[in-house]
């Protein structure tokens, strides 16, 4: 963008491709967790649910803190993936991947679940009388009437992924070219003398394409179930 200054366009950039390296890492889960969750009864599902929503209530700084113990250096998951596999997550994009992908996890997940709580459990009976097996059903019928709620998950996640900054900077820190995304942009400018108008301007953008993936939700779901005559 010709408005933008290399940094902050880099920044947009990084904040894109982490937002949809988040998106397309959580989904497949989501989905599968929406549905056990609405289509299983056991013991700790209660627990289970909370587990899932934690993100939401807690400081995004903990759930950082949490990540960085988990999955640093030093982690019990982080030093066994860099010994068995080369890969290393914090400081680094794929880290900043991670931690928006679970402050946003419930968000999706919660979208999908009220979805697929809606689904005509009749269908899918007569379905299977007339000899569709589990995995037919799920993708004739039960997926495509889930679609609203998980486009409409997907495209929430997307945004907020966009504004997340506690959990990434605690996780991944601040660095230009490979952690600072938007958010961390807008924070670093606003410590710099004479920034008002570079943080002005990323303030705006960041409030433009939020409004924008909720408005984009909102829309494509109501299409979606028009369509699907819901």
């Amino acid at each position: 963008m010709m408005w933008l200054t290399p940094s902050e366009s880099e920044a947009l950039r990084l904040s894109l491709d982490v937002a949809t390296l988040s998106v397309a890492g959580s989904l497949p889960p989501a989905i599968a967790l929406a549905w056990v969750l609405t289509r299983y009864r056991f013991v700790g599902r209660t627990l289970l649910d909370a587990l899932v929503h934690l993100p939401l209530v807690l400081p995004p700084v903990v759930v950082g803190y949490v990540l960085l113990v988990l999955f640093g250096i030093r982690g019990v998951i982080g030093s066994w993936l860099e010994k068995a596999f080369g890969i290393e997550l914090v400081f680094t994009r794929n880290g900043a991947a991670l931690a928006t992908a679970v402050m946003s996890f419930p968000l999706m997940v919660r979208a999908i679940r009220i979805s697929l709580e809606n689904v005509d459990r009749g269908l899918e009976e007569a379905a299977r009388t007339l000899g569709a097996r589990g995995l037919d059903r799920f993708a004739t019928i039960t997926l495509p009437l889930m679609l609203p709620g998980i486009l409409a998950g997907t495209i929430t996640a997307f945004s907020a992924a966009l504004g997340e900054f506690g959990a990434v900077i605690t996780f991944v820190s601040n660095i230009p070219g490979e952690t600072r995304t938007l958010p961390l942009a807008l924070y670093t400018v606003l410590q710099q003398p004479g920034g008002e108008h570079a943080a002005a301007r990323l303030a705006c953008l960041s409030l433009a394409l939020g409004l924008g993936g909720l408005l984009l939700s909102e829309w494509l779901t109501r299409r979606l179930r028009r369509m699907l005559g819901r």
